[in-house]
């Protein structure tokens, strides 16, 4: 990859003369007007060095000893030194795996801080600190250079105008989410301007916010944006990382989602979203890097402080422990480490005016080493005055142990909700014995999140996201169809909990297209209609396919990118989701922030179970034998003037058969008018009014609601 097209041309003059001893804050480099400040942090270092490169980044023009040390940080002030310099450092120190030391002056290493990326890279084994091919592995040390072959790390100039830009500041119980990849969501969107597509200004092009709002979302959740890179094998199988969970800088952005200057490109992005009321969520990786196992390449990290950066196994330092999946994790029981997210994430919110953060794998943040929800990481996100009023979201697992912990996080955190989305999709695949897991996803599920003073809106609820299959896939394909990603189809999960209506992938039956198309918007109103906060994936409105393929980490092409070719015809269901999500602003008992009792003192129910006949579910009810059919009744929400709004009358049949509904009897309901079918693809309509007591016919595999009227 190849990023020196985007400096200026500058020739700068030797700096042999011109170092003096600068601060140690803060980290990174720095520009004042008159020269920068270099400073980084190395615990165990014995001498860092200052590599400054010509603008191509080949050339290592001079290479300057930083002279200061102060608690840990080296520095140094370069006068003259201005932004669009090239550099790197070379840190010297022992070369011992076995005690954890992993120091290589011969590997050109990039600033934690950087901000900017500049020069060639080109994947070679230069890159790794040891000898291939020796019988001690990663023991033998390799004295190769490998500046050549290395990105460079640039001095930049953060100064910009944002104008009137304001953060919409939607509260969580207003808030819908939209999943997408910066570049998968406008590539193929032939009302995008080409030049447009697959950038970051394509996200902000009026088609596109058009298309937002008439979803009605509120938050677009960006899949990673930090800089990253692609793993040598999938280089070497001609793929590439799509995703972006391979995070070389926590500071910089990836530069190939625009060609010219990146960070004004970003940052007007995010004014136009805005300016449409939209918040922008980043999807943040601080759990890992790009580094690897002790196999993996010195990039930046374990050649600097290895052993605090990351969490290394006791006993062995060789080895690293791997909770998550990549071969480390870093440690953020370090408070350099700390101190370095918590700077990563205070940069996005005053440079580029981020509203929110999705945390991959974020029990890893809070391992101590063990998960513990009072861990630093949560204790500094929790005073921070910076951080105080942006969105928290925790991906609430990683695969070590004790990994898994979904209603585990901290008050102030919103968390993914996979059992959310396993019932959902067991539920409407027609399994049976689901009524209390269903009615537990509808309302919050107050098992996992009603603790500690926490919300309903700490349950982010989805059916599907970026990682599995896409929507239209989940009703398509009862098997994951991997082969594209060379793996043998080994990689992905097998468990699914899909279905495909009778045939596998593509087909021409009518009948298993409706079946689909019924099962899609089954999905989609279920996640409106539940408590919590609803997350939707980018393309789900427009039966996105995937091909089968529910792990398309590194597919940037056809099989990853949105297909829109559907919007416009039977399968578009924009127009629902839209007014969905006015059925959504309409019924406040939807998005409160309040747990539901049941019964009150007064007599009166805030929600009250049904059976078929309008008689109050009891025990028994709850085990019948294969039970699909739910019903309830939700109270309105009182108002600051202690009148309510309309109660709402939920019908959910996921049988494969119709079944005879009776209206129930409510305080204060003269009738009921139906508000949703996703039977007759009708939401909003009131085009059915009955009294109590009056008898209907809840269609196979849909969902009714009724608003009530006095």
């Amino acid at each position: 990859m190849s990023y020196h097209r985007l400096l200026p041309s500058i020739s700068f003059p030797k700096a042999s003369q011109r170092i003096s001893a600068g601060t140690p804050h803060p980290l990174g480099a720095t520009w004042d007007g008159r020269g920068t400040n270099f400073a980084l942090f190395s615990s165990t270092a014995e001498k860092v060095e200052l590599c400054l490169f010509d603008r191509t980044g080949r050339t290592e023009l001079e290479r300057l000893a930083l002279p200061e040390r102060t608690e840990d940080v080296w520095h140094g002030h370069v006068l003259g030194c201005r932004p669009g310099q090239l550099y790197g450092y070379r840190v010297h120190g022992p070369y011992d795996p076995e005690r954890g030391f992993r120091f290589n002056p011969n590997k050109l290493l990039i600033d934690p801080y950087t901000r900017q990326f500049g020069g060639t890279y080109h994947w070679t084994d230069a890159h790794l600190p040891y000898r291939v091919g020796t019988k001690r592995e990663d023991l033998a040390i390799d004295r190769r250079d490998n500046a050549r072959a290395m990105i460079k790390s640039v001095v930049v100039d953060q100064a910009y105008t944002w104008g009137t830009d304001r953060r919409p500041g939607t509260s969580w119980e207003d808030t819908f989410i939209y999943e997408a990849h910066i570049k998968g969501v406008t590539q193929l969107r032939e009302d995008v301007p080409k030049e447009l597509r697959g950038t970051f200004r394509g996200l902000a092009a009026p088609a596109m916010i058009e298309h937002l709002q008439k979803l009605g979302v509120t938050a677009v959740e960006l899949l990673p944006l930090h800089s990253f890179m692609d793993e040598r094998h999938l280089v070497e199988n001609g793929l590439k990382n799509y995703w972006g969970y391979n995070t070389l800088s926590f500071f910089a952005l990836e530069q190939r989602y625009d060609s010219e200057n990146v960070q004004n490109a970003f940052r007007s992005t995010v004014a136009e979203l805005h300016s449409a009321g939209i918040e922008v969520l980043l999807d943040v990786v601080y759990n890992h890097t790009c580094e690897g196992n002790h196999l993996g390449p010195t990039y930046c990290y374990r050649g600097i402080d290895n052993a605090a950066y990351y969490w290394l196994v006791p006993d062995q330092q060789r080895f690293y422990e791997n909770y998550t999946g990549t071969g480390n994790a870093l440690k953020l029981t370090h408070p350099r480490v700390l101190q370095m997210v918590m700077d990563s994430l205070r940069y996005w919110v005053e440079v580029f005016h981020i509203d929110g953060f999705r945390f991959d794998l974020a029990s890893t943040l809070g391992r101590v080493p063990a998960f513990d929800q009072h861990a630093s990481f949560f204790a500094a996100i929790r005073q921070d005055p910076v951080l105080a009023n942006v969105k928290l979201i925790a991906e609430p697992w990683d695969i070590g142990l004790g990994g898994y912990q979904v209603g585990g996080f901290p008050p102030g955190w919103s968390e993914w909700n996979d059992v959310y989305r396993k019932t959902m999709r067991r539920y409407w695949r027609g399994e049976g014995n689901l009524l209390g897991e269903l009615a537990s996803a509808l309302t919050g599920s107050a098992l996992q999140f009603h603790h500690d003073g926490r919300a309903p809106q700490a349950s982010v609820n989805h059916v599907t996201v970026h990682d599995g299959f896409t929507l239209g896939d989940l009703v398509s394909y009862e098997h994951k169809h991997n082969e594209a990603n060379k793996e043998d189809n080994r990689d992905g999960s097998d468990d699914n909990n899909s279905l495909n209506c009778g045939d596998e992938g593509p087909t021409d039956d009518a009948k298993i297209l409706a079946c689909r198309r019924l099962i899609r918007r089954n999905q989609l109103a279920s996640l409106l209609l539940a408590m919590g906060v609803p997350l939707m994936l980018a393309g789900d409105e427009a039966a996105n396919t995937q091909g089968g393929n529910n792990n398309a980490y590194c597919q940037d092409d056809e099989i990853g990118w949105v297909n829109w070719s559907k919007l416009g015809s039977e399968d578009d269901d924009t127009e629902f989701v839209g007014a969905m999500t006015e059925l959504r602003q309409r019924f406040g008992q939807l998005r409160t922030r309040h747990w539901l009792e049941g019964k009150n003192g007064d007599d009166t129910h805030d929600v009250i179970w049904l059976r078929p006949d309008a008689a109050e579910m009891g025990e028994e009810d709850w085990k019948f034998p294969e039970g699909r059919f739910l019903a309830y009744v939700l109270a309105p929400p009182k108002t600051r003037d202690g009148t309510g709004g309309e109660p709402l009358f939920l019908v959910f049949n996921a049988a494969p058969e119709a079944i005879e509904v009776t209206l129930p009897s409510f305080n204060g309901v003269a009738k009921w008018s139906r508000v949703l079918s996703t039977a007759d693809n009708s939401v909003m309509k009131e085009d059915v009014t009955e009294a109590p007591g009056a008898k209907l016919t809840a269609p196979a595999s849909s969902i009714l609601a009724f608003a009530g009227k006095p």
